[in-house]
């Protein structure tokens, strides 16, 4: 079984790219839907009690916030990997104002992300680790994340 983890700054494509590459195959987990971490709690337990593949489609912007999802699946044996997204402040501001009014995030709550962002490494626990750089026309380049690089 597979938990993914999302990482990066809000309005870097995350839930597009949830939505093109993993819909049919894990479940959504995701603070957006669910509006308070004690349902994002369930709903994790309950996939992972399950064996049901999951992906957790939020900021995960520091290595403390990954370190409990990552805990909580290697005890129950998953696989777990990791998506880091492209996180240039300015671009997201971009894309965040092409949203719907209802869907933005206000410019500060970018900022905040951006600036607690922690690079992932695969010394995290990651048993893969890519980076997702966002395309024209909600297309992604995926390559496969090199810690001594980034």
């Amino acid at each position: 079984m597979q938990l993914v983890l999302f990482c990066g700054i809000q309005a870097t494509g995350k839930s597009t790219f949830y939505q093109q590459r993993f819909f049919h195959s894990h479940v959504r987990i995701s603070l957006d839907l669910l509006r308070t971490r004690h349902r994002e709690r369930l709903l994790l337990e309950l996939c992972l009690e399950t064996q049901m593949q999951c992906v957790v489609d939020n900021t995960n912007p520091t290595r403390v916030e990954r370190a409990s999802y990552l805990a909580a699946a290697r005890a129950v044996g998953f696989e777990v990997v990791g998506y880091f997204f492209q996180s240039v402040a300015a671009q997201a501001l971009e894309r965040n104002q092409q949203r719907p009014a209802e869907r933005q995030v206000p410019d500060k709550g970018i900022r905040a992300t951006r600036n607690r962002l922690e690079l992932p490494t695969r010394a995290e626990g990651f048993d893969q680790l890519y980076f997702v750089r966002p395309l024209h026309n909600q297309g992604f380049d995926v390559t496969t994340w090199q810690d001594e690089i980034l």
